[in-house]
């Protein structure tokens, strides 16, 4: 015979108490994931498409990116701003969230 009360428990250093396995585990999950949205508003993930909303200046490559450009397959670095990109000549390309659109 089961008892509802059979649930594995787990110290929570952070908070000091005992708390269920399932809840330290949806803890952890929202705790790795940072929302990155765009200049609008729109959610972002990894492999979208983006286009700027402003020319940017890219230091270092001396070449300038024209607004409206696409940019393709996008990788979320796990800050709330910044997203990893490929362009054309230019090789560790990160872009502002707030300087993009989602298509």
């Amino acid at each position: 015979m089961s008892d509802a009360n059979d649930e594995d428990y787990v110290y929570d250093e952070a908070s000091g108490e005992w708390i269920s396995a399932a809840a330290a585990k949806t803890a952890t999950e929202a705790d790795g994931a940072v929302e990155v949205r765009d200049a609008v508003g729109n959610l972002l993930m990894d492999g979208d498409q983006v286009t700027l909303i402003k020319d940017l200046t890219v230091k270092g490559a001396g070449q300038t990116l024209k607004r409206g450009t696409l940019i393709k397959s996008i990788r979320l670095t796990g800050d709330a701003q910044e997203i990893d990109c490929r362009f054309d000549g230019i090789k560790g390309l990160v872009l502002r969230a707030e300087f993009v659109r989602k298509r």
